[in-house]
């Protein structure tokens, strides 16, 4: 779809509004945000639309309609998919050699696994290599709380940052302002970089960690602009 519009405005309700009319999410209930400093900056987002619409640079956009429909909808159930990721949270599986990169891990994962230990007041249980390693039942009900306390805009902006990393312990860090977005980033992605330190990284493998950064970054960016 070209753009077709001329105005991009904010009506008081903060809903999208193009020549007046209201912008209206795949479930055509108008996309409202829940913060001004939001509302502007999907607003800035179709402003900058020239020709095509090309949702990739509308991440924020994106997020809001997310929030709407698929959120909102039922955000507990949506929570807790977004709490399954703490039965086998990226931070708790470690390697058990090279030294090196199990000095790397312990360096980047265990301030984020003991700040959530100290803030929940929960016991987490770590593992090497692959095997599944079970979470006390009181932890994951402790994080899973943690998690659905969030509303439906904090959920999605939550969602690719989770999701992308595989560490719902991470995300909360980043959430309640324990670990900055480079911090956690650095985190969830090091595995991969040890690896293309060693051995490279193909073209294919860097366009894709490249796509999941703009994810990162968009719901990064929402989580800040809902504070505001």
């Amino acid at each position: 779809m070209k753009r077709f519009w001329t105005e991009v405005t904010i009506a008081p309700d903060r809903w999208i509004a193009l020549d007046g009319k209201p912008v209206r999410t795949p479930g055509r209930v108008p996309l409202a945000l829940p913060t001004a400093a939001l509302a502007e900056a999907v607003a800035d987002e179709w402003r900058a639309v020239e020709g095509e619409i090309d949702p990739r640079k509308m991440p924020l956009t994106g997020l809001g309609n997310a929030a709407i429909d698929r959120v909102g909808a039922d955000p507990a159930l949506f929570a807790r998919g977004l709490a399954a990721y703490a039965e086998s949270d990226l931070l708790c599986y470690r390697a058990d050699a090279p030294d090196d990169l199990v000095a790397r891990q312990a360096a980047a994962w265990d301030p984020l696994l003991d700040w959530a230990r100290a803030r929940y007041d929960v016991r987490i249980e770590t593992a090497t290599g692959i095997l599944h390693r079970a979470q006390p039942v009181a932890t994951l009900a402790r994080l899973g709380e943690a998690i659905a306390a969030r509303d439906a805009f904090a959920l999605a902006a939550l969602s690719p940052i989770v999701t992308i990393g595989g560490s719902l312990i991470a995300a909360l860090a980043l959430a309640e302002h324990a670990a900055t977005a480079e911090q956690v980033w650095d985190a969830i992605t090091l595995d991969e970089d040890y690896q293309a330190e060693r051995w490279g990284r193909d073209p294919l493998a860097a366009a894709g960690i490249e796509a999941r950064r703009r994810d990162f970054d968009a719901g990064v960016r929402m989580l800040e602009l809902l504070e505001r």
